[in-house]
C-alpha cells in the first residue's frame, strides 16, 4: 500500500462523514487560530510599549524627585517630596564626563490664545537640548535657541494641533501667542508625533524652562532628562547623577533614577512572559480538539466495523489498518491547522487595519508551534482509535459483533 493509497483512503473516509469531519476540522482550526491571535496580540502590545519608551530617546536616564523606598512602590509622580529638583541641580549634571546632554523639565497647563481663538494645552518648559534628548522633529521653523537656562526669554515652539486649532490657514511663525498672562513669539512648529506615554506632543507648547517656572510660579522641576554618552557608560552616568545630586542635597539620597534601557528590557521580559502564557492557554484548546478527534474516531470505529473487517479479509494487516486510521487523524489535523493558520492570519491582518498602533504580527515561533502542536495532538490522540481498529477480528467485524 503506497502513500498515495493511504491518503486517498483517508480522504474518501473523511468525505463520507462530512458533518463529523467538519466539526473536528473546526475544533482544530479554532485552536490554531487562537494561538496565532493571542500571541500576535501579546507581541503587538510588547512592541507598542517598548516603542513608546524608545521614542523618549536613547541612553536616557530619567531623574525624579523623591526616593523609591525598599518597601516597594513606584517613585512619587506628584506631590511633596523630601527635596525638590532645581534648575541648578540639572545644570550641575552637565559637568559629568559621562553625560552628553541634560534637559530640565517643568510641566503645567494654561490657556493659550491667538486673536479670538483659545484652548487649554499642556505647557512644557525646557532647554534647547530637549529636542535632541527626545528625538523630536521640526515641521517648520526652529526649536528653542541655545541660551542661559536661567533666562526667561519670550519664545515658544508649538505642536501641530495647536497650530491648526489656533492659526488655521494663517502662518504661525513669528506670531505672538498668549500663554496665561504672558506673550511668546512662535519660533517653530513640531512635526506630528502623536502621543508618547500619555502626552500628546501635537497639543503642546514648549517654552524656556525659566519662563515656565515664572509662568507657574514654581521653581522646582518636574523631571530631569539625562542623555548618557553611550550605552556602555549608562551605569557610570547613573552613579555620577546620584553622587552629584546627593552632594548638592546635603548627603541625602532623595532622588530616583530610572535607566530607560533597563525599563524597556523589563517591560520586554514581562510582555514576552505574557505572550508565552497566552500561547500556553490557547494550546489547551488544541488538546481539547485532539480529545474530540479521539472520541469521535472511537465512535466511528463502531460504525465502520464491517469496513475494517472487509479490509482485513482482503489481506490488510493490523499495522496497515492502524496506518489508515492514523492517516485520517493526521489529515484532519493538518487540514484544521491550515484552516486555523488562514483564519488567524486574516484576523491579525484585520486587527492591524482597525488598530494600527498595536502592529499585531504573530511571531514565527508561535506559527510553527501552533502547526506542530496541532499535528502532534491529532496523531497522538489518534493512536488509541487506530490500535482498536487494528485489533478487530475480521470475522466478528464483518458480522458487526
Amino acid at each position: 500500500m503506497t502513500l498515495a493509497d493511504v491518503l486517498r483512503f483517508a480522504g474518501t473516509a473523511l468525505r463520507g462523514y462530512r458533518r463529523r469531519s467538519l466539526l473536528m476540522l473546526l475544533a482544530m482550526a479554532i485552536g490554531v487560530a487562537a494561538v496565532i491571535i493571542l500571541t500576535a496580540l501579546g507581541e503587538g502590545a510588547r512592541r507598542y510599549v517598548t516603542g513608546e519608551f524608545a521614542s523618549l530617546g536613547t541612553h536616557l536616564l530619567i531623574v525624579l524627585p523623591g526616593r523609591s523606598e525598599t518597601t516597594g512602590g513606584p517613585p512619587p509622580l506628584m506631590g511633596e517630596t523630601p527635596r525638590d529638583l532645581t534648575l541648578d541641580d540639572a545644570l550641575s549634571l552637565t559637568r559629568s564626563l559621562y553625560v552628553r546632554r541634560v534637559a530640565p523639565i517643568s510641566v503645567g497647563s494654561a490657556p493659550v490664545s491667538w486673536q479670538r481663538r483659545e484652548r487649554e494645552v499642556s505647557i512644557v518648559g525646557s532647554t534647547a537640548s530637549f529636542i535632541h534628548v527626545r528625538h523630536l522633529r521640526m515641521a517648520k521653523g526652529r526649536f528653542l535657541p541655545a541660551m542661559d537656562p536661567r533666562r526667561a526669554k519670550p519664545v515658544c515652539v508649538i505642536g501641530s494641533t495647536v497650530r491648526e486649532q489656533l492659526f488655521g490657514p494663517e502662518a504661525a511663525l513669528g506670531q505672538w501667542l498668549r500663554v496665561g498672562d504672558r506673550r511668546f513669539r512662535v519660533l517653530g512648529v513640531l512635526a506630528s508625533e502623536g502621543r508618547s506615554l500619555g502626552i500628546d506632543l501635537d497639543d503642546v507648547v514648549i517654552i524656556p524652562v525659566a519662563s515656565a517656572q515664572a509662568l507657574f510660579d514654581a521653581p522646582s522641576l518636574f523631571r530631569i532628562l539625562v542623555e548618557a554618552r553611550g550605552r556602555d557608560v549608562i551605569g557610570r552616568a547613573e552613579q555620577e547623577v546620584r553622587r552629584i545630586i546627593q552632594r548638592r542635597h546635603e548627603g541625602e539620597d532623595d532622588i530616583t533614577v530610572i535607566a530607560q534601557d533597563a525599563l524597556v528590557a523589563t517591560f520586554d521580559r514581562i510582555f514576552r512572559a505574557l505572550t508565552y502564557t497566552a500561547a500556553g492557554i490557547a494550546a489547551i484548546s488544541l488538546a481539547v480538539a485532539g480529545i474530540l478527534i479521539m472520541n469521535v474516531m472511537l465512535v466511528a470505529i463502531s460504525q465502520r466495523t464491517s469496513e475494517i473487517g472487509l479490509l482485513k479479509s482482503l489481506g490488510a494487516s493490523g499495522r496497515q489498518v492502524m496506518v489508515l486510521f492514523l492517516a485520517e487523524a493526521g489529515l484532519l489535523s493538518a487540514s484544521g491547522a491550515a484552516l486555523g493558520l488562514g483564519l488567524g492570519l486574516a484576523a491579525t491582518q484585520l486587527a492591524r487595519q482597525l488598530w494600527p498602533v498595536l502592529d499585531m504580527v504573530p511571531p514565527l515561533w508561535a506559527v510553527l508551534a501552533g502547526l506542530g502542536v496541532a499535528l502532534a495532538t491529532g496523531l497522538v490522540f489518534g493512536v488509541m482509535p487506530a490500535r482498536r481498529a487494528a485489533r478487530l477480528d475480521p470475522v466478528r467485524a464483518l458480522s458487526r459483533r
